[in-house]
This record gives structure tokens, sequence and C-alpha cells, in this order.
């Protein structure tokens, strides 16, 4: 695979106009950028660069509403509800997040939810943005379905992920950054190998008939496997319980595919909780958790749960981008159109 340099700031600007090209808003397609350049920047290219065409493409077709606006209510002290508009989730996100950070902050807990929503991405930037404000920050966002309870063949939740952020009060950083899916792997990490022509590892997807697969059409045609058997398919449904059943948002078997044309906005949604650490009385959460940490890290070559991120990002920061020759130039063709 060819790969081609690039400054965040110029992909940045070139995912900006591919998408404006395509249709959406200058609102939409900043937001969409910045999540576009922060995988790449973070190491996760299957949700980057990869992504931007798919983006342009779901635009064009009406699966997203590149234009709508966000309209936030406020449903009680410490309860909010965002509705997308069928719009990029990100946007949507932004619209709450500071009214979401302030009823945190005056009720000691909030919570948000987005429905009519989209693929909001690396699930793990969102809720960092709630602990950079000082706040543990809790997130959940549904998929179409594609895992299938335990024995079964059909599938009913989507890969679901949940992330926790739990922020470092004393420089605003996330201490610990937690961002799983219910599935063995993202769903996203199967296109690429599609993409790429490569065979899957073992023992992350299954065949429609409910057989172990490493073809990843046969796995697209089939279903997910949840990690850790029953225990990831409950925490899929978890997550669907908070994004989609409090939300009000479509199910994972309702919602339409993430890829392609077919079927109309999926619909799905999103839901964050934010916790004030400062709010439950003198609980020395600073000390408990530099204690809990240095626990986790007393044998060396233990990484906390983030920090592989956080040294991408460092690196990207010094280093620039290497992106994918073929998917940049896709990229360019769409943004030259306008």
């Amino acid at each position: 695979m060819s790969r081609r340099p690039i400054s965040p700031i110029a992909l940045n600007t070139l995912v900006q106009r591919a998408l404006q090209a395509s249709g959406a808003s200058a609102t939409a397609a900043e937001a969409m950028a910045k999540a576009v350049v922060a995988a790449e920047m973070d190491g996760i290219p299957s949700h980057g660069v990869a992504y931007a065409p798919i983006y342009c493409e779901h635009v064009e077709c009406g699966k997203v509403n590149g234009k709508a606006e966000p309209v936030v209510q406020q449903q009680r002290a410490g309860t909010l509800s965002v509705d997308a508009g069928h719009g990029f989730a990100h946007p949507a996100i932004d619209a709450g997040l500071p009214a979401l950070v302030k009823a945190a902050q005056a009720n000691g807990v909030a919570a948000m939810t987005i429905s009519r929503s989209y693929n909001c991405g690396v699930l793990g930037h969102h809720t960092e943005r709630l602990a950079a404000a000082g706040l543990i920050g809790l997130g959940f966002t549904n998929a179409p379905a594609s895992i299938a309870p335990v024995g079964a063949k059909k599938p009913v939740v989507g890969t679901n992920p949940f992330s926790l952020a739990v922020p470092n009060i004393s420089d605003g950083t996330a201490a610990i950054l937690i961002d799983q899916s219910a599935s063995v792997v993202a769903k996203s990490e199967v296109t690429a190998h599609k993409r790429r022509g490569e065979a899957l590892p073992a023992g992350w997807a299954l065949d429609a008939e409910g057989q172990p697969t490493t073809d990843p059409d046969a796995a697209l045609a089939g279903t997910m496997m949840p990690a850790g058997g029953a225990k990831g398919f409950n925490t899929g449904l978890m997550t669907e319980l908070f994004a989609a059943v409090l939300a009000g948002a479509h199910l994972g078997v309702e919602a339409s595919p993430f890829s392609g044309t077919a079927g109309g906005p999926p619909g799905t949604g999103q839901c964050f909780i934010a916790v004030d650490p400062g709010g439950f009385g003198n609980n020395d959460y600073a000390g408990g958790l530099s204690r809990l940490i240095a626990a986790i890290q007393q044998e060396p070559d233990v990484r906390l749960p983030g920090a592989r991120r956080q040294s991408n990002r460092l690196r990207h920061q010094k280093e620039g981008l290497q992106v994918d020759e073929s998917l940049l130039s896709r990229v360019e063709a769409i943004a030259s159109a306008s």
C-alpha cells in the first residue's frame, strides 16, 4: 500500500473541501474534517481518511442531511436531548456538549441523548472532551445490527461501542480512556481488510450460517463475534438501551447500514453521561485515582487504556501523517469537483 505524507492542517482543509463539494454545510464539514484528522492522529485509520469518501457519498445520496441544524432541548436540570435532524452526529454532539458540561457542574451528574443521528466516529474523542472539562465522561453509541445473541444467527445489536474517559484533574487530560466495541473488533476493520484484499484473523466474525470465517465478504454478510461471548452481547445490549431506547433513536435492527447507499438515514443515537468528581463530598478523587493508576502500572510494560492513542498523537504532531495514497486521491477528486 502506497502512502503519502500530508500535514494535519492540509488534510483538514482537503476533507472540508470534499464535504462541502458534496453538499455539506461549512459547520458540518468542519466537524467531520476535525474527526477524520483526529482519528489519523491517534493511529485509528479505519475511522480516518477511509471514512471521508463515505461521508461525502452519504451526503450526496441523502443518507445524511449535510445541512442539518441540531436542536438542543434542556428537558430537566440534569437532562438534555439533541435532535440531529438526520445530520452528522458530530455537529449534534458539538451543539449539546457545552450545556451538558454546565448541567453536570451544577448538578453533579447530567446526561444527554442524541436522536436521528449517524455514525459518531471514534467515540472516545467525545468522552475525552468531557474529561478535559474535569468530568468523568461515559458515552454510548449504537449501530446497525451486526451481532447476534450467542447461539443465534440473526444480528440484533450493532458493534455498539461504549467509552469511559477519566479526568486527571491537575492538567485537564484523560488519565484513562476506555473505548471499545461489543464485538471482538470494530466492523470498520473488516471493511478495511476487504479493501486491502486481506483475510480476517480467526475469531473476528461468523458467516450467514453462523460458522467462523476469515473471508471479509462472508463476514459482512454474516455477523461479528461478540467480545467475550454472552458478556460481549450484553455490553452491546447495554449500549442499545442507552443510545437507542433511552434516546428514542432507531434500534440496530431498524437502522440502515453505515456503508453503501441502500436505505435512508440510519437514525441511530448516542447517550453521554457526565459526572463531576467534586460532587460527592470529600472523596479524595485525585488520590484514589493516583493509587489506582499506580496499582495498574506496578509491573513494567503495562499500558493504561488510551496511552497508545496519546503516544500516536504526539508522534504525528512531530512527524506529520502518512496516509493511504489511493484514499487521498479519491478525496482530492471529490474536492476538485466543486
